[in-house]
């Protein structure tokens, strides 16, 4: 009996490729499985589309290849699958690297070359590997209508996008609040998750951290941290990586279920007598162990050994609700402007939140609502309210002492600041 199916006497994949992939554009196959189910019920499909400003690799093949497999399988169940193909024209990416080629900044664009020009060298980059990608297309037997794509920097997309929304807004379904996410000051604009996992994004640089101390406030709440303190301060000591949100702090949060220590001790920069709060897992990370128990009396500015005695150990629970003092008041950051932008907010308190670890910091969370997801939640949750002390150019407000008009990290002069992010609050 003759045989309809070629017969291989050794197995070539790459030939088993090629005869396929001819056969298919030969006679057409996706195209004809498309219009033979012509009026049957659509299964809606948009390639979630990548970016052609840089190469194809292995991992774009798997997820394509899944997403085929989806396709296909709704194809034999008998839906239509048009199967739109796309290309994701995302901006500061692309515009990034532009700049990086051409040696330029925000600044140069309208100056040094103009918008046209800087607009046109975008979109040549934005499309570069646009026939790697076919050819990836083609190859792996994708099937994807490549000729009539959407593009995201087009008009006709554009102008759809704005049109949905406009539908949305009719609908009563747009509402405005806040948005806690990355915003590049250097570039004028928010960023996605998606543009800081770009190759390059991250790099190594020193920065400034520092512990701060708020001073608690006494009162019912706060009495049993005052037991026993002859006259001293006591003190919350709170460790942060971003000391230009200081102004904005609004709250402490601290672990429900950590353990924590009242010690007493000395400030070693003024060698005033004070009492501090802060983890008992991270004690030793501030205190030497050999320095436990040495005289109080006599200690001076700059001595090596700070004395220290441990007094009391509570949970975190049991500071939920201790207020402490402003740590940098100043006009615009005054409890009245704090209540004009969220009315009824009851900020400079310590709450409760599951973020809160002793893996580093001192257990206590310096919490500024507008800057952080975390902060944000925590912030939200407990009606702490919102406060942003930085503007969109990374510069502290006018109304901030000292510190008004300043740029919170110099990355306008400074080489290695300046394409920094900054969590900041949008509304």
């Amino acid at each position: 009996m003759e045989s309809n199916y070629r017969e291989y006497r050794q197995l070539d994949l790459p030939e088993v490729e090629r005869e396929i992939l001819e056969r298919w554009e030969a006679e057409s196959s996706f195209e004809r499985s498309v219009e033979i189910r012509e009026g049957a019920e659509p299964f809606v499909f948009y390639e979630g589309p990548p970016s052609a400003n840089g190469m194809p690799g292995i991992h774009h093949v798997i997820s394509r290849t899944l997403k085929d497999l989806v396709c296909r399988y709704k194809t034999m169940r008998g839906y239509q699958v048009k199967r739109k193909g796309g290309w994701d024209t995302h901006g500061l990416p692309v515009e990034l690297g532009v700049e990086k080629e051409l040696g330029i900044t925000k600044e140069d664009i309208g100056r040094t070359i103009s918008v046209e020009e800087y607009n046109l060298r975008c979109r040549e980059a934005v499309l570069r590997y646009k026939d790697k990608w076919d050819e990836l297309t083609r190859r792996m037997g994708y099937w994807v209508d490549l000729d009539n794509p959407y593009v995201t920097f087009e008009n006709d997309y554009i102008e759809t996008l704005w049109w949905c929304l406009k539908r949305l807004y009719e609908k009563g379904l747009l509402y405005e609040s806040v948005s806690i996410q990355p915003y590049s000051p250097a570039a004028g604009t928010g960023l996605s998750s998606h543009e800081l996992n770009q190759p390059g994004t991250y790099k190594e640089v020193k920065d400034v951290s520092c512990v701060a101390m708020f001073k608690v406030r006494r009162d019912g709440r706060s009495d049993f941290l005052f037991e026993g303190t002859e006259g001293a301060g006591v003190y919350l000591m709170a460790w942060t990586t971003t000391p230009w949100t200081l102004p904005s702090n609004l709250g402490l949060t601290v672990g429900p279920a950590i353990e924590y220590v009242k010690v007493r001790t000395f400030n070693p920069y003024t060698a005033s007598p004070c009492e501090v709060v802060l983890a008992k897992a991270l004690l030793n990370r501030y205190f030497r162990q050999e320095d436990e128990g040495l005289p109080l009396e006599g200690y001076v500015t700059g001595q090596k050994s700070l004395p220290w005695r441990q007094l009391a150990e509570f949970k975190g629970t049991d500071l939920q609700g201790v207020r402490y003092e402003q740590l940098l008041p100043f006009d615009a950051n005054a409890p009245e402007q704090i209540g004009a932008v969220t009315p009824g907010a009851d900020p400079f308190r310590v709450v409760l939140g599951d973020f809160v670890t002793t893996e580093d910091g001192t257990g206590i969370v310096h919490t500024a609502p507008a800057f952080g997801a975390d902060d944000y939640r925590v912030g939200k949750a407990n009606g702490l309210g919102i406060l942003v002390m930085v503007d969109r150019e990374g510069r502290f407000v006018e109304g901030l002492g000292e510190f008004g008009g300043r740029f919170v990290k110099n990355y306008k002069d400074d080489p290695g600041y300046r394409d920094v992010n900054l969590d900041i609050c949008l509304r």
